[in-house]
Order: C-alpha cells, then sequence, then structure tokens
C-alpha cells in the first residue's frame, strides 16, 4: 500500500473521542435499533445516520473482496471512518501467507482511498502472554501493515504492567483499554496506553459466561454509573494523544447500541 493511502486517525475538524460499536449486521438488532423490515443491506447506510465510526468483526473471520470494501465505503457519508480487525491467522494461529497479507491489503485498499481507514485492530487470545516470541510477532505486524496505525488488544492480565505496555507503545501500536468481567487472568479496568492514540473496547461484565464464550459472553447492558467510571481515564487517553476510539461489543440484543448512546452523552458533557 503506497505511502499516499495511509490513513489519517481523524479527518480534519472531527472530534477527538469517537464511539462506535464492534459490528453492526446484527439480526437482533432489528425493532431494537434497527426498524423490523430493514434489509441487511441497509443497516449500514442506517447505522452511519447515528455514530461516526464502527469496528469491523467480520475481517477477522474472513478477508473481504475488494468489491465488498467498496460498497461499505458507499453506504457511509464524507467523514464515516472505519476500523478493521486483523484475519485470525495473524493474530491466533499466526501463520498468515504472503497471499492472506496480500488480500488483506486489497481489502482495505478502498477504505484508504476513500480517507475513511482509521486503522487496524490486532485482538489476541488469552493464551497470547508477553515473550519475546510475542513482541516479535508484534513488531512483524507492525512491518506487515506498512504504517497504517495499529491497535492491540490483550485478553490476559500478564500485559497489564508498565513495562509491556509501554514497549507496546514505544513499537507505535496502541494498547486497547478493556472492560470485561472481574475474573481472575482478564484485564484489570483501566485506562492504559494513549500513544499514539487511545483505543477502548467494552465487551459486558458478564462473568457467568465468560469462559464458555458465544454470544451469551455479551449479554450485558451498562448502566450509566458504570460507564462514567471510565470519563477521567477517557480524558487522560484525549490529553495523551488527542485521539481516542471506543467501541462496544456487548452485541447481544442491541446493548452495545445503549452504551454507546449512553457513551456519546457522558463525553459530550465532559467536552462542555
Amino acid at each position: 500500500m503506497g505511502a499516499s493511502l495511509l490513513p489519517a486517525l481523524l479527518p480534519a475538524g472531527a472530534s477527538q473521542i469517537r464511539i462506535g460499536t464492534s459490528g453492526y449486521s446484527f439480526e437482533d438488532w432489528r425493532g431494537v435499533f434497527y426498524p423490523e423490515r430493514i434489509g441487511r443491506g441497509r443497516m449500514l447506510d442506517f447505522y452511519s445516520g447515528e455514530f461516526d465510526t464502527v469496528e469491523v468483526n467480520s475481517s477477522y473471520y474472513r478477508i473481504m473482496h475488494p468489491r465488498v470494501s467498496e460498497a461499505m465505503v458507499a453506504k457511509t457519508p464524507d467523514g464515516f471512518t472505519f476500523f478493521l480487525k486483523l484475519h485470525e491467522s495473524m493474530t491466533h494461529s499466526r501463520d498468515a501467507s504472503g497471499g492472506s497479507w496480500r488480500d488483506f491489503h486489497a481489502m482495505l485498499r478502498p477504505f484508504a482511498e476513500a480517507g475513511k481507514l482509521s486503522g487496524l485492530l490486532a485482538q489476541f487470545p488469552y493464551s497470547f502472554r508477553p515473550s519475546d516470541e510475542a513482541f516479535a510477532h508484534l513488531s512483524d505486524l507492525g512491518r506487515r501493515v506498512e504504517g497504517i496505525p495499529l491497535a492491540a488488544e490483550y485478553r490476559n492480565a500478564d500485559w497489564f504492567v508498565s513495562e509491556h505496555l509501554s514497549r507496546t507503545s514505544d513499537m507505535g501500536i496502541a494498547p486497547v483499554s478493556v472492560d470485561a468481567p472481574a475474573l481472575k487472568g482478564l484485564p484489570p479496568r483501566i485506562a492504559v496506553g494513549g500513544l499514539p492514540f487511545g483505543y477502548m473496547r467494552f465487551h459486558g461484565r458478564n462473568a457467568g459466561h465468560w469462559w464458555e464464550g458465544g454470544a451469551l459472553r455479551y449479554d450485558y447492558d451498562y448502566s450509566e454509573a458504570e460507564l462514567s467510571e471510565w470519563m477521567p481515564g477517557i480524558r487522560s487517553l484525549v490529553e495523551k494523544s488527542g485521539k481516542v476510539f471506543v467501541f462496544f461489543n456487548n452485541c447481544h440484543l442491541g446493548q452495545a447500541v445503549r452504551g454507546a448512546r449512553i457513551m456519546k452523552g457522558l463525553v459530550e458533557e465532559m467536552e462542555r
């Protein structure tokens, strides 16, 4: 990907804090967020009428054809931006081929050419722990994304010490602040990183279903009080880089939309 296609983190004049959801194409959002009879092909149009960014999770499962990327770009207004998740072969099995990387960059090109690519997310599994090998893999990812802003989400609490987080930031990769259940081994609910930008993901606090995985892991409805706890952390991340992305992954039954709306209100109040 040529230098002319490298994305800006935020378009000129945009808000410092962007808030959205992790995905948008969910059948159980009908009647909760989307109209009941909306076609799947119209969901992104509708979503972008309220939110100005989205985290694309589908790229974790399959690398989309560039024509799909072009269609997504066309359905969103100027100023809307995307974060795309790295494919699972890049973060979980960690055996992505050169061909997979070429296809991945071809998928990104329409987003970048339209100025709508904010960056990429590397979501690592709980089994991914800090080590020389892990940092070597992070370094390789940083090289392969060719200058596109990259965030790394660690699901294991061992990463959440200043040495590992600072080393991540020093590599030009943004550590992700994580809101998840208060279970042994999971990340603490603290704002981390902030350089080269801030990145936060809200998964819900459904401790009873976390380790079994599946959709119920993300069945959780945040209260305003719970999200208010994060406002000092968001303020600190903004002060470090001026750029913060906040995504809600508690997508079960549209709860991510409600969380994002509450957070937008809290941020607006903070900025007044």
